[in-house]
């Protein structure tokens, strides 16, 4: 078994429990609200806006050994690059508040996936950060384009404005995923490959965590009007 397939056979019970998250179910069926899926992008930004970040201290992190590693993670930086704005665009063009966004810090879930895989990245191991990166963009070219469809329709909306960063992550990462594939079976250190396995273990947690406190704010929200 190459080591792509042992990550997602070790992985298989975390992924389930977070596509089975209630909100995601829900927001797949049956689409959701314009706030809710402002308040979604706005988190997005929040852990977006320091992807290229992150691959940079994965880098500096690197030994000399780890040279087919390095070229990967400044390939991941140039596809990563701007990507934050992408997401202010869709809020503006959802008539959401961009300001507020970008001077807000994410809620305490998205702020605590953020602080563990810099954790990770620097005391465990720089393949740390591939956790992240196999439960971010595997989960975007899983569930983005469904997603899109859904809630453009929920929305009422016939134009792709407000879709951009959700829309290209379909179809982008999807092109990621393989490149990802090709990148961990290269991995041949043991250790290496329990970092990756472990984080992918903690992000697909923390990730779903962050869906959910959306919903309980939503849902708080609407009890209250």
């Amino acid at each position: 078994m190459n080591f792509f397939d042992e990550l997602l056979a070790r992985t298989r019970e975390e992924r389930a429990a977070f596509i089975a998250t209630p909100v995601i179910q829900r927001a797949l069926k049956d689409g959701v609200d314009r706030a809710m899926y402002l308040e979604f992008l706005g988190q997005a930004y929040h852990h977006v806006r320091h992807t290229c970040r992150l691959l940079s201290a994965a880098i500096a992190r690197c030994g000399d050994d780890d040279q087919t590693y390095i070229d990967a993670l400044i390939e991941y930086i140039d596809e990563e690059k701007g990507h934050e704005a992408w997401i202010l665009n869709d809020i503006r063009d959802l008539g959401g508040d961009i300001e507020a966004v970008r001077d807000g810090q994410g809620d305490l879930p998205c702020r605590l996936m953020v602080a563990y895989a810099y954790y990770a990245t620097e005391h465990i191991s720089p393949y740390a950060l591939l956790g992240m990166v196999h439960v971010l963009e595997g989960m975007s070219a899983a569930l983005a384009l469904t997603a899109a469809a859904s809630l453009k329709q929920s929305l009422g909306l016939e134009s792709d404005a407000g879709f951009s960063y959700l829309a290209s992550h379909g179809t982008l990462d999807q092109q990621h995923v393989a490149f990802f594939q090709d990148l961990v079976n290269d991995i041949g250190d043991p250790d290496a490959q329990r970092a990756v396995i472990d984080t992918a273990k903690v992000m697909y947690r923390l990730y779903g965590d962050i869906f959910s406190a959306i919903d309980e704010a939503h849902a708080g929200v609407c009890h209250a009007a």
